[in-house]
């Protein structure tokens, strides 16, 4: 008998993963393309079509064996656990019997006892996960309230017995990679990434990168996080465990510290310190609309004059951080800065922002700030045509260029954790580097 191979064309403008399946007729293949969300695709025959080959990334991890779960007041009689997500118009009459609980004293003890009312509090597509017997006998139980915590109900001889109380939270690590096109956000929601993720990437490169104003198109991040789950239910992200940015060229890479006191900090490979003395930006994403000059034309006086200075263009209320750590040297109104406060940090070095709405609530002169902290918020106050910040960097008094000035580095790992740091940079290193591989990587398999 004559065997004819059979392909689907397929074109995409989206990614695709190519699989091998067995068609009905025997000794016959199917080529189906997996389009992605965004892509349109048109199918059509083509007999004795022969196949191209398409390029193939093998990728390895080893995985380590589950660890066996011992559960609280097993009673020995084994089970089957199944877990069922809830549809819109359930009751948990109708959940359970999905799930094949034909056991009315449960139902009885789910209704009845206060404990375990917090099973009512059902949502779409939340997870219900139950034990049962052969003959449909409720073993066990577990739910996440809507307040978060978990809801455990487990047989003890011949009775039920309920507890809620504060979930265990499981982490595990994730990592997604990207490519600049538009801006940090628009790659970051491509590659899957959290906002709160998204954000961490820019605080912890924030001492060399401006996130507005420095990253241009073509520019790649690999990332490895925590992302938290509970009862196997992602249920929000973690921190950064690992990370790298390739800014016009230029390859920097992040890993995450832990010390004995819960405190966290990031250094690179080497143990230096991501976090300079001060950061780049007075604000996470801005634009910066006039820049550090010794001639501009000043919009209010109609005259050349030095602009000492960085101006970010933002709306009002947007908030502005302390760009390093130091004291209130000022706070209120100040000529054609309009609000401003003042910031003395150690040694020589000043800081002055500008033209703000209003200031933090907690500042007042002579206390402390800590980099990063909220001080104020952008405005159009004094001598200004639009809401923005005005923001300056003085050393010795004098001002130079936020943007270009060389930052002072922060405190780098103590020697005493140099051994333990490099240690755990390996494994994070190896998933940083898979990162990499999968931003642009098609999968073929095979059956």
């Amino acid at each position: 008998m004559t065997v004819r191979k059979t392909t689907i064309l397929a074109q995409s403008l989206g990614s695709a993963v190519l699989r091998l399946v067995r068609a009905p007729t025997a000794g016959q293949w199917l080529a189906v393309t997996l389009l992605g969300l965004s892509g349109v695709a048109a199918f059509g025959l083509a007999p004795s079509t022969t196949l191209e080959t398409v390029p193939t990334h093998v990728i390895r991890v080893d995985l380590p064996s589950p660890p066996v779960a011992v559960v609280a007041g097993d009673t020995g009689v084994a089970g089957y656990w199944r877990e069922e997500r809830i549809r819109r118009g359930d009751t948990i009459g109708s959940v359970l019997a999905r799930l094949g609980v034909d056991d009315s004293a449960a139902l009885e003890f789910l209704r009845t006892d206060p404990s375990a009312r917090a099973v009512y509090q059902l949502r779409p597509d939340k997870p219900l996960t139950v034990e049962t017997d052969g003959d449909g006998r409720l073993l066990g139980l577990r739910f996440m309230t809507g307040s978060g915590e978990l809801l455990s109900i487990a047989r003890e001889g011949e009775s039920l017995v309920a507890t809620i109380g504060a979930a265990p939270i499981e982490l595990r690590w994730r990592m997604a990679a990207g490519e600049i096109r538009s801006s940090l956000f628009g790659a970051a929601d491509a590659a899957g990434l959290p906002d709160a993720v998204t954000l961490q990437i820019a605080d912890v490169f924030a001492g060399d990168i401006d996130f507005y104003h420095d990253i241009q198109r073509g520019d790649r991040f690999a990332v490895v996080y925590e992302m938290r789950y509970v009862d196997g239910e992602p249920v929000g992200a973690g921190r950064i465990v690992a990370a790298e940015f390739e800014n016009r060229g230029k390859i920097l890479r992040a890993f995450l510290w832990r010390s004995d006191d819960g405190s966290e900090s990031y250094y690179a490979e080497d143990g230096a310190p991501m976090r300079k003395a001060f950061l780049r930006s007075p604000m996470e994403f801005s634009r910066v609309t006039s820049g550090f000059s010794n001639a501009r034309f000043h919009p209010i006086l109609q005259s050349w004059r030095a602009h000492k200075g960085v101006d970010y263009a933002a709306a009002v209320g947007t908030p502005v951080r302390a760009t390093g750590n130091g004291r209130v040297a000022f706070v209120g109104t100040q000529g054609g800065y309009g609000n401003v406060v003042q910031l003395q940090h150690h040694g020589a070095f000043t800081t002055v922002y500008a033209h703000l709405s209003r200031f933090a609530p907690h500042l007042k002169a002579g206390g402390r700030v800590t980099q990063g902290e909220v001080i104020g918020y952008v405005g159009q106050t004094g001598w200004a045509t639009g809401p923005h910040l005005h923001y300056e960097f003085r050393v010795g008094g004098d001002q130079r260029d936020p943007l270009t000035v060389v930052l002072p580095t922060g405190e780098p790992l103590a020697a005493a954790h140099r051994a333990a740091f490099a240690e755990k940079v390996v494994p994070a290193a190896a998933q940083l580097g898979l990162a990499r591989q999968l931003s642009a990587t098609l999968v073929a398999v095979g059956d």
